[in-house]
């Protein structure tokens, strides 16, 4: 393994900013994998992921895993700063890395973080970034593309490779244009966006899902193999289920505002009608609207936040 500063910072009346990398494999070998962690302030479980699977790969590699001529980097964190004052977004102009890139060596502090980051990512064959959503909530770990042509059709076919329960495919829009996977994917790399259980706490179990779900997808890229000499246990693959984002059904409270208590967990399987929370009154906890699915399928995504307004998303179904 060896350790390297991707890019430096100096921040007025701080240490200076540093973002490190960790490189594994051949030096000066094939570009083949990087993987990218938080981008974000909040995004501890996304950190919290990479630094595993820095130690996971630090034992592959000893064991003679990496295969000859390929290398791996690691980036656990890309906004130490956010992270350590509790910012989600760069303290000051609240810009956001994740909508800054290609970037600008001369521009925003972000701008010039998302230079950096691409003048080494785009080096890569595959790019793996752990997002968070823009909504707080609870996901079922998943892979995501956003479909950017030719390149994004061929990603879908390697998405099973993560054996994760679902690959959701979407249609990039404006927002979209200026974010790691978007850009990655118009520097040729096949890009995917994995989604854990958590972002701003540690999530063990999911933490495991995911760099479980990293590993074999090396192992079926012949980036790694495993077995000879190391005793990494990896849980049980399961079969993707490609979606499209607009196959997710949207559970929104009609016209009421208040607590939101659910009655299922992410995962759960529902049947149409079911119940599967409620608005509570902030007043006197008195029941104002009782949230039903239309469509059988699974927890997909659920809000996590306990207070809900009107016409918002609180779970997504998978049918």
């Amino acid at each position: 393994m060896r350790r390297g500063i991707i890019y430096q910072m100096n921040i007025p009346h701080r240490e200076s900013l540093s973002i490190r990398g960790f490189e594994f494999g051949c030096e000066g070998g094939e570009h083949s994998c990087a993987i990218i962690g938080s981008l974000r302030g909040n995004e501890v479980q996304q950190a919290f992921v990479c630094a595993t699977l820095v130690s996971l790969l630090e034992r592959v590699e000893r064991s003679g895993g990496i295969v000859d001529n390929k290398s791996i980097l690691v980036v656990p964190c890309a906004n130490p700063l956010s992270m350590n004052v509790r910012e989600r977004f760069w303290p000051g102009d609240r810009a956001d890395i994740n909508r800054s890139f290609p970037g600008d060596e001369h521009g925003r502090s972000t701008e010039r973080i998302a230079a950096a980051l691409m003048r080494v990512a785009r080096l890569f064959t595959y790019g793996i970034q752990l997002c968070s959503f823009n909504q707080p909530g609870d996901f079922l770990p998943h892979v995501r593309i956003t479909r950017h042509g030719h390149i994004s059709d061929e990603s879908l076919g390697y998405a099973e490779e993560f054996a994760l329960p679902y690959a959701v495919c979407r249609e990039p829009t404006p927002f979209d244009t200026t974010t790691l996977n978007y850009v990655w994917q118009q520097c040729g790399t096949h890009a995917f966006s994995l989604y854990s259980r958590a972002t701003d706490r540690i999530d063990t179990g999911s933490a495991k899902v995911v760099s479980d779900a990293v590993l074999r997808f090396l192992v079926a890229r012949g980036v790694i193999r495993l077995g000879d000499g190391n005793d990494i246990g990896i849980g049980e693959a399961e079969r993707t289920r490609l979606l499209c984002e607009a196959d997710l059904v949207d559970v929104r409270t009609r016209r009421s505002a208040g607590f939101f208590v659910p009655a299922v967990g992410v995962g759960d399987r529902v049947r149409r009608g079911q119940r599967l929370g409620a608005v509570l009154s902030t007043g006197d906890a008195r029941l104002l609207e009782t949230l039903t699915t239309p469509d059988a399928g699974r927890v997909f995504f659920m809000r996590t936040d306990p207070l809900i307004q009107q016409h918002m998303v609180a779970l997504r179904i998978a049918p």
